[in-house]
């Protein structure tokens, strides 16, 4: 029988050897920190290592098995796992790649990732995004840039690029991301992973960096990247719940499990006339071949054709810019910019990345818009959330995740349309799982978005264990 190796297992496959005595915590630490020093120079995806702090743990939890004291073990107990660094970790950094706020430290963790440490995970370190996670590349002026494992002079993703990038080379079994626009998905997609973005209501926004609010609450989701897809339902398991203080976040959660769902009778769409961008043919291809298997299984196929989808880039756009007060100009003032011009954050050789001056420049045209019109188009939105979950019913929608597989750095900048076929699915709010389906002729990764109906995360997520059983998943990138 094959046994794979520590960094190539799911963490729900580590947490067992762990607990068995198979396998040392630490040895499993162990083999993780080699991997990330490893791809380190190739990937930056570790904007701050605790590796030190995480020996302790390790062998904390490994005197507490081999003393079985304290009852039950937490599900995760020896475990590492890695943590987008814009969620809070008590007295590390959380600035979220902002230059002004470098200094800045946390002075208590992140309900998300404290469940995650609660439940026996051991944080390697936090890993590198986008400048304020605006946008699908890692690179800001704290940590610099992350890239892809399978090519170094390929995005990794973004915001949580770091994420993807360390999942993606295997140092790292799992991550906590978040996702407003696809950012847990594009890295999950570009690295070669599992990510999923849960359905709203499921996991509380607290403790992250930027604050979001208005109706972009709305469209950000927090979610596990793994290698592994039987690891996203245990994950999302422990990362769901109220906190008492995200407003969105009420009673118990309602997750099903993916073990019940048959895919005998399955309805499975196909989207159609859905794209602003023309789609690669072995991205088509691979989603072919993903529909093929859960023909295969038992499920109906069934195409459908979505052109309201390629006219939701207004209303995406308002309801990411109705933040409240919290607009990137007041976000910077709070910072100690300088709130009066426009001038010194976009000029050239400035503090702030390409995207992030974008981003501010589309905030200022949006303040000329009529709030009639926004309103006009955050109400179309809502109800264009409305019937794509009617669409998809008691089915899943297989998507393409973008129109081409990984792009070199610097190709996105500007292209604001590219990221239209995951944005669509936070303006939708519904849970969404991206899909590893191998590498493609340019030895990248390809994928698939498989789209369920809210409150039906499980669905999505046996499709994917479905998938991963034909497939194999992730592909180890080559050392």
């Amino acid at each position: 029988m094959y046994d794979p190796p520590l960094t190539q297992r799911s963490a729900t496959a580590l947490a067992r050897a762990i607990r068995e005595g198979e396998v040392s915590s630490r040895e499993v630490l162990e083999a993780h920190v080699e991997l990330c020093r490893r791809y380190q120079p190739r990937t930056g995806a570790l904007a701050v290592e605790r590796f030190e702090a995480a020996r302790r743990e390790a062998d904390a939890a490994d005197a507490r098995i081999a003393s079985r004291e304290g009852g039950e073990l937490p599900v995760l107990l020896g475990v590492p796992c890695t943590i987008k660094e814009s969620f809070a970790l008590e007295g590390m950094p959380n600035c979220a790649g902002l230059l002004a706020r470098r200094d800045h430290r946390a002075e208590r963790t992140a309900p998300t990732a404290q469940r995650l440490i609660d439940a026996g995970a051991i944080p390697l370190g936090l890993t590198n995004i986008s400048e304020l996670t605006m946008w699908i590349e890692s690179e800001n002026r704290v940590y610099g840039r992350s890239s892809n494992p399978y090519d170094s002079s390929r995005a990794a993703g973004g915001s949580s690029g770091g994420e993807g990038a360390a999942v993606g080379s295997g140092a790292s079994p799992f991550g906590l991301g978040s996702d407003i626009g696809g950012s847990i998905r594009i890295p999950a997609f570009f690295c070669g992973v599992f990510g999923h973005k849960p359905s709203n209501g499921l996991v509380p926004h607290t403790g992250s960096y930027p604050i979001p609010h208005g109706e972009s609450k709305r469209l950000l989701g927090f979610g596990p990247l793994a290698r592994r897809a039987e690891d996203l339902m245990p994950v999302l398991r422990i990362l769901s719940g109220p906190d008492g203080a995200d407003p969105l976040v009420t009673g118990e959660p309602r997750l099903g499990d993916p073990a019940s769902v048959s895919l005998e009778g399955l309805r499975v769409l196909i989207s159609e006339s859905a794209f602003v961008q023309p789609i690669r043919r072995e991205l088509l291809a691979a989603r072919e071949r993903a529909a093929g298997a859960l023909a295969a299984a038992g499920a109906r196929l069934e195409r459908v054709r979505l052109p309201k989808m390629r006219l939701a880039g207004e209303a995406y756009l308002a309801a990411l810019s109705d933040g409240g007060n919290a607009s990137l100009a007041e976000i910077l003032e709070q910072e100690g910019e300088d709130p009066r011009t426009l001038r010194a954050a976009v000029r050239r050789g400035g503090p702030h990345t390409t995207p992030l001056k974008v981003f501010l420049l589309l905030e200022q045209a949006n303040r000329l818009s009529s709030p009639r019109r926004l309103g006009k188009a955050i109400a179309w939105g809502r109800a264009y959330a409305r019937e794509i979950a009617e669409t998809i019913g008691d089915g899943v929608l297989l998507h393409p995740p973008l129109a081409d597989v990984a792009p070199r750095h610097g190709r996105t900048h500007g292209r604001l349309y590219m990221t239209q076929p995951m944005a669509v699915f936070n303006l939708a709010a519904v849970p969404v799982t991206e899909v590893p389906l191998g590498l493609g002729a340019r030895g990248l990764p390809l994928g698939v978005q498989v789209a369920a109906a809210p409150g039906r995360d499980h669905v999505s997520i046996a499709v994917a264990l479905e998938l991963e059983r034909v497939f194999g998943g992730w592909v180890p990138p080559n050392p």
